[in-house]
């Protein structure tokens, strides 16, 4: 096809504009492309669309080429491989002509244009053979010499040596990975004058590309990328060019530490105090080898987001990162050189993981270290903008939100102060959307506020449709995310198929208040009193009705979120000094709000996988990491940096806490435990009763040591009512509540020891989703159950392959592990279940999230519910969703005796693209394709008439909850 030839030069060659059939867009600014011959050219899209019309002319005539038709095909095209370029290509911003090529290729697969794209491959293979024919014939002679630029402009030759080195030592220890093909892709995207930024990315990009051939490429990937740090940083500090391999760091660890601390403290980044500190000690404690241990997804996670940087270089290398962590956590400690120790041991290990606040600002100017903040929002326009000025204060160093809502007075109540009617809840929290949006957590991640309103209140309805995509735009919240807080009265109702009554807050104020038997009696009053002409503004709706459009939302748009409000009264410990009126922006914090009180939680997880072996949970190891976090944990209480004083006044006298988990799903795979089993049911038990026992009692010894907590008395701790025994009053408020409560531990020495000695902390554990934390330690994300076995995932810092490595290992074991493997596994998005040659035994263990019946997530939740103070970010996966799968299913969990739901979770829209190729990322063999095309899967779509809609697209990089 000689029309198609312009594709081997594709994006580089000049544009004959006879040719030139769509708009011009011109150079891509700042993009270049590197051509076969080393040569570097700007990257022009305009020849793409060249290219591209010319293979249609080739394959189907001047006429069809020459059609409207083709012409908008082609400019869609084009605009399909600059995106897909753009994208990958990241911080680098050069790419070889062969990915401009792979990605048309890519393209053309997807558009279905198969005889173009067979055509094209042809050609590509046909030239292929040639140059290298060519290349074969040729004279040989020396290849020419590369020069790398330095910061100063100076050109100096490149080193080949170090760079072999560099790859060899990332290699260096792993199974099977090999440095030959690393080096072979850098070298292919190097040229004359490359910078020494580029230089370092070629490796990293070429390493990446492996992954999802072996899992082990993802630490050589990290390992390269550190390369790259080490010189930013040490460069920085000692204000000259200094390249270290990570040998040299076993030295050089030690003489950096005290140089970074100062440098953060000139740059007014660290606090001085943290200079006061014995830095020789603690450089000496600092573990060199532990920066092996990182994968590419966590450490370019914190190599974007979370190392202390000026004027856009990073000077905080990993250990540095972790030990500046504990030194802000252990500032007010006696022996605070032996605590640092202690708590730098625990982050570094990723036993445990603080979270994300706490790693982006413990040590600094402003340790704002605490996670969420809940907020009870008044019934007047003093109480509403005071609410929305504390949410941006709270949100402006990385602080989530939960707001409580429901006393604001409903549409058409009366406003005694200028006798005229209300617009409602609604555009006040039009208002809160748009300040999350403005007040982005200090430009770390975009801001994130949840709003809570009861099931009650008369503006439910318009609640519900707020973050649908239609209606008045004005009384829309596209970022903010609601939840329902349902009374269980209300559910007994919608079981009973019996009406609701709908009030505007400021005629029944008590009922906000009111949970269980007391909120039962009063709102039945009310309802006789509406009944007899005493109401002014209620509405009576069929609770059945109400229930279905809740779930309806919640399927179309992925909220609001489905929350219960009395399990979390009942069984918190704290109803004798206030009541839940909401949870938190991830639904698993459940403390008390008022006027006068903002709720805040200091929050970190145990990583659980380190903490199994294929013997079983490692109860002394448990033990100790989770006596050392909840000192952490309970030291960020006192640490804090609040902004504003409610926040202040309530973590003081309250002082909770909530430590949670992660790496469940690869604990069960370490003891070959399917997620859907009773094994795993069991495990969520058992393993949650142990982290709740050492929390408790370590809670227990920092009140000993420390003081019990101000608002101890009256509690239900001080009256010997652990969590596991709060079930037994939620059972008396609601009979048939369908929950366990066997125990395997001594729980009444515990008790005991708990109402003599008191707790430190009014609460000890909440669940988090550690969407961040679990990628900055490799493991599962909290207690989710495995997305996809491979597939890419995407979050603030890019595209990242991520595969199951256990997984890989079995199948090696097996010798199933090959090429055809890979490519299975893509096409069936990352699931064993359908590929006939994995056992059956590997099909159970390595179930995907939508391959589990959804029970078995309740189940499991609700076994660790009955051992928790607080609650847990519980996600729901449905693969075929219905409207009555819906119902059952959250009427279970509500039976259950959850406090709280989260996301309801649908297939994504981000999937592994079907490729065969061996050693790509992303790219797409057409010829094996052509065969056997298949579209990329689609978000689901159900028949309005079975379900409602479609739920929660899963990976949204703009998701509080994936980030």
């Amino acid at each position: 096809m000689p029309a198609t030839a312009t594709l081997d030069t594709m994006g580089t060659s000049p544009v004959p504009p006879s040719l030139d059939t769509g708009a011009r867009r011109g150079a891509e600014p700042g993009y270049r492309v590197i051509r076969r011959n080393g040569g570097l050219t700007p990257f022009d899209p305009t020849k793409i669309t060249v290219a591209l019309t010319k293979a249609f002319l080739a394959v189907e005539g001047s006429t069809a080429a020459g059609s409207r038709r083709v012409h908008d095909v082609v400019e869609d095209l084009t605009e399909q491989v600059v995106t897909a370029l753009t994208r990958r290509v990241g911080e680098g911003r050069i790419f070889h002509i062969e990915d401009v090529q792979d990605q048309v290729e890519l393209a053309l697969m997807r558009g279905e244009h198969h005889k173009i794209a067979r055509a094209y491959v042809l050609y590509r293979e046909e030239r292929a053979r040639e140059r290298a024919a060519e290349k074969a014939a040729a004279v040989e002679q020396a290849a020419p010499s590369l020069h790398v630029k330095a910061e100063d402009g100076a050109l100096l030759p490149l080193d080949e040596a170090r760079l072999a080195r560099i790859v060899d030592e990332a290699c260096d220890g792993l199974d099977a990975v090999s440095a030959q093909p690393i080096l072979a892709e850098a070298r292919r995207n190097l040229y004359d004058g490359i910078t020494l930024d580029e230089l370092s990315l070629a490796p990293i990009l070429a390493a990446r590309t492996l992954v999802e051939q072996e899992p082990n490429y993802a630490f050589v990937s990290a390992r390269l990328l550190l390369d790259r740090l080490r010189r930013e940083a040490l460069s920085f500090v000692s204000g000259r060019t200094e390249l270290a391999t990570q040998a040299d760091m076993a030295k050089r660890y030690a003489s950096y530490f005290p140089d970074f601390v100062k440098t953060g403290i000139e740059a007014e980044l660290i606090d001085p105090e943290l200079g006061r500190f014995d830095l020789a000690r603690l450089g000496a404690a600092l573990k060199p080898e532990r920066d092996l241990n990182f994968q590419y997804l966590g450490l370019q996670t914190l190599y974007d987001r979370y190392f202390l940087h000026t004027r856009g270089r990073r000077f905080e290398l990993p250990q540095a990162f972790f030990m500046r962590v504990a030194m802000g956590l252990a500032i007010r400690e006696i022996d605070r050189e032996a605590r640092a120790i202690e708590f730098y041991d625990l982050l570094s290990s990723f036993d445990f993981m603080a979270s994300t606040p706490t790693l982006f600002n413990s040590g600094t100017t402003r340790p704002q270290l605490s996670s969420c903040f809940l907020t009870t929002i008044g019934d007047d326009l003093d109480a509403i903008f005071k609410g929305i000025k504390d949410n941006a204060l709270l949100a402006k160093y990385s602080g989530g939100l939960g707001n409580d809502w429901t006393p604001v007075r409903g549409l058409g109540a009366h406003i005694k102060g200028t006798n005229g009617e209300s617009q409602g809840v609604v555009p006040f929290l039009k208002v809160a959307n748009d300040t999350a949006i403005a007040v982005n957590q200090g430009g770390k991640r975009k801001g994130a506020v949840c709003a809570y309103l009861e099931t009650w209140h008369v503006d439910i309805e318009e609640f519900l449709d707020l973050r649908k995509n239609t209606g008045d735009d004005r009384r829309r919240t596209h970022d903010m995310n609601t939840a329902n807080w349902v009374p269980d009265l209300f559910m007994e109702r919608v079981e009973a198929d019996a009406e609701w009554t709908l009030f505007s807050p400021d005629e029944v104020p008590d009922l906000h208040d009111l949970y269980g038997t007391a909120f039962r009696a009063a709102y039945e009053a009310y309802e006789a009193k509406a009944a007899a002409g005493g109401m002014k503004v209620f509405r009576k709706v069929r609770a059945v009705d109400l229930w279905r459009r809740m779930l309806t939302m919640l399927f179309e748009t992925g909220h609001p979120w489905i929350t219960f409000k009395d399990p979390c009264n009942i069984r918190s410990p704290q109803g004798h000094v206030g009541v839940v009126h909401s949870s938190n922006l991830c639904t698993e914090i459940t403390l008390n709000t008022s006027r006068d009180e903002v709720a805040v939680c200091n929050l970190g997880s145990v990583n659980l996988a380190n903490h199994v072996t294929e013997k079983g949970l490692d109860l002394d190891r448990l033990a100790r990491t989770v006596g050392t976090a909840m000192r952490m944990l309970d030291n960020v209480v006192d640490i804090n940096f609040y902004t504003i004083p409610e926040a202040r006044r309530s973590n003081l006298r309250h002082r909770p806490v909530g430590l949670g988990l992660m790496g469940f799903q690869d604990a069960l795979q370490t003891l070959r435990i399917p997620y859907a089993s009773d094994a795993a049911v069991q495990f969520a038990d058992r393993s949650m009763e142990a982290i709740s026992y050492h929390a408790i009692s370590a809670s227990v010894d920092l009140a000993a040591e420390r003081g019990r907590y101000p608002s101890f008395d009256g509690s239900l701790w001080s009256k010997g009512i652990l969590p596991i025994d709060s079930i037994r009053l939620l059972e008396e408020a609601r009979p048939g509540v369908e929950m366990d409560a066997a125990s395997t531990l001594d729980w009444e020495g515990l008790r005991r020891r708990v109402k003599t000695t008191g707790m430190r902390n009014s609460n000890t554990m909440a669940i988090a989703p550690t969407a961040t934390i679990s990628n900055i330690c490799g493991v599962s994300q909290s207690i989710e159950p495995g997305y996809q076995n491979l597939f890419v995932k995407s979050n603030m810092s890019g595209d990242f392959t991520v595969v199951n490595a256990q997984l890989v290992h079995d199948l090696k074991m097996r010798g199933l592990w090959d090429e055809v493997m890979v490519s299975d596994l893509k096409y069936f998005d990352g699931s064993v279940g359908q590929i006939d040659r994995v056992p059956d035994d590997l099909k159970a263990l390595y179930a995907t999230a939508f391959e589990l019946d959804t029970a078995w997530l309740i189940e499991a939740a609700s076994r660790r519910q009955k051992w928790i103070d607080q609650a847990q970010s519980l996600n729901l996966y449905i693969a075929n969703p219905s409207g009555k799968k819906l119902d059952e299913l959250y009427r279970l969990a509500w039976r259950k005796g959850l406090k709280t739901t989260y996301y309801l979770r649908s297939r994504s829209a981000t999937h592994v693209e079907k490729s065969t190729l061996k050693g790509t990322d992303g790219k797409l063999n057409a010829v094996s394709a052509v065969v056997a095309a298949a579209p990329a899967s689609q978000p689901i779509v159900v028949n309005p008439d079975a379900a409602w809609g479609k739920a929660c697209a899963i990976d949204d990089p703009d998701c509080e909850a994936c980030q």
